[in-house]
Order: structure tokens, then sequence, then C-alpha cells
């Protein structure tokens, strides 16, 4: 009965009245649901690329820059306000590189970076905290020194 219905519609108008009646149904594409699934995995943290080598030079130059900037902050020879303010400037990528970051500190901050210089800074630093730790062991034997008289005095009382 069903048949002879279906074999006389022609327009896409009998179909429609077909299945709003309820004689057709309609089926699901089969493997259609596989590429909804592929469409859901495209997100900017599922495609690998390689990363841009414009930023990877970035990285590469800051990093060297920026452990050249804290050994001499540890030396001494710059301080922190300036480390901070230098630090800003590799990041704004001011410096192209370690040796143009040597020329501008030596010619517009007028910071000496020979090494006699910085081996007598160095030399000089470690005279300070040599007679830094000289006080600090005469206190310290003070003290042990002390302790050793209150000792025998407790001793000598019993």
């Amino acid at each position: 009965d069903n048949l002879k219905e279906i074999k006389e519609a022609i327009t896409k108008q009998d179909i429609k009245d077909l299945h709003r009646d309820g004689i057709i149904t309609v089926k699901e594409v089969k493997g259609r649901k596989k590429i909804k699934r592929r469409k859901s995995r495209r997100g900017p943290g599922k495609i690998k690329k390689t990363v841009n080598k414009r930023k990877q030079r970035y990285v590469k130059i800051t990093r060297k820059l920026r452990a050249y900037l804290s050994g001499l902050k540890k030396l001494g020879i710059i301080d922190r306000e300036k480390s901070i303010e230098l630090r800003n400037k590799v990041r704004m990528r001011t410096f192209r590189s370690k040796s143009h970051l040597k020329e501008y500190l030596e010619k517009v901050e007028e910071i000496s970076l020979k090494p006699e210089a910085i081996r007598q800074k160095i030399k000089k630093e470690a005279a300070e905290s040599k007679s830094k730790t000289k006080k600090i062991i005469k206190k310290t034997e003070k003290k042990v020194v002390k302790k050793a008289e209150k000792k025998t005095v407790k001793k000598t009382k019993k």
C-alpha cells in the first residue's frame, strides 16, 4: 500500500508530505559522525605545527642576554635597577646580539666590561668578604670562650 504511494511521489513536496505522515523515515548517512568528530577536534591547541622560526630566534637571543645580564648583576657590575631596565630592553628586542648589548653598555651606559676592570672589582669584593669573614670568626670565638667560661664557673660552684 505504502509502496504504491512512494512510487507515485515525483515532486519534492510529495516526499515531504510522505515524511510528515511517517511513511518515509530519513536515516543518517553512515560515516558522517567521523567527519563531525574531526571538525570538533580542530582547535588551536590540536594543530601540530613547527614553532615560528622568528619566535625561536627571539627566545634563543633573549635567554642568552638574560643569562649574561644576571651574571653581570652577580658580579656587581650593574645594580638591580639597571638590570631591570636592561631586561625590559632585551624583551623589546632592542639588542640584536650579545655583542650589541656589550657595545651599548660600554658606550651609552659607560660601564667598563674589560677583563682587567672586572678582575679588579672581583678582587676588591673578595678582600671585603674576607675581612667580613674574619670579623665573624672573631665574634664566634668570643662567644665560644664566654660559654666555656660560664661552664667552668658552674662547675666550680658545684
